[in-house]
């Protein structure tokens, strides 16, 4: 059975899919795209059935990452079906522990930088849904700075499992 991870942003057009792309690449590179599986999701469903903000495409394009998505809400019921879900900042991190059906679901909750180690104190990577083009970069290369150490510990909770 594979290994689930869910990124989770406000609307699931931005920094979520963003998450969920470059982490996909890093699982294929690592060489666990059977063990391990990577979706994305937002908090609120304002962005249903959209693609990706075209702004999200374009750096994903510009770096070599595929781009294809739709935008879908998080359900709590969810929760079964991952096994870690991840939080792009301390807002989604309370709104999805509070939305965890059990403490143990609650558990599963992660914020991304918690991952870099490089990371500054401000646990975010902000929104760059307002701003302009260079949001989106900054917002990449946190995902990307976070990935190897969320791959790190991804291996570590697969270890022995099938693809």
């Amino acid at each position: 059975m594979a290994y689930r991870v869910c990124f989770v942003c406000t609307g699931n057009i931005c920094r979520s899919p963003m998450a969920e792309s470059v982490f996909r690449a890093r699982v294929e590179e690592a060489g666990l795209a059977g063990v391990v599986e990577v979706e994305s999701a937002g908090t609120d469903g304002w962005h249903e059935g959209e693609g990706a903000d075209p702004r999200t495409v374009a750096v994903l394009e510009e770096n070599g990452y595929a781009a294809d998505h739709t935008a879908r809400r998080f359900d709590p019921s969810w929760f079964t079906l991952f096994d870690l879900v991840i939080a792009l900042d301390a807002g989604h991190l309370r709104t999805l522990r509070r939305l965890a059906p059990t403490a143990r679901d609650a558990d599963k909750v992660r914020l991304l930088r918690s991952y870099d180690p490089g990371a500054d104190a401000d646990p975010d990577v902000p929104d760059p849904y307002y701003g302009e083009a260079d949001g989106f970069s900054a917002c990449l290369e946190m995902v990307e700075a976070a990935s190897a150490g969320l791959l790190s510990s991804v291996r570590e909770q697969t270890e022995g499992r099938a693809a």
